[in-house]
């Protein structure tokens, strides 16, 4: 169990890292390299930003499910 919980974490870890780096923030991030810049640029917030926002949340809550778990699994074992 606590080895299940290890792998997804760390899947959730990198996924995490990806989803926040595809953000775009006050430059553009990376998610201007995709074309993400341009679109966001005429219209504020698109769908795919939106998408994207709740998509790196469901992530965050795994994680942090994850590292709950794993805490508690090491407390009472």
């Amino acid at each position: 169990m606590a080895l299940a919980l290890q792998i997804v974490l760390v899947i959730a870890s990198v996924l995490m890292t990806i989803f926040v780096l595809l953000h775009k923030g006050k430059g553009g991030g990376l998610s201007s390299l995709f074309g993400g810049g341009v679109q966001s640029n005429l219209s504020g917030s698109t769908v795919v930003e939106k998408n994207l926002d709740r998509v790196t949340i469901l992530t965050a809550i795994i994680w942090i499910v994850c590292i709950v778990a794993l805490n508690l699994i090491q407390a009472y074992s």
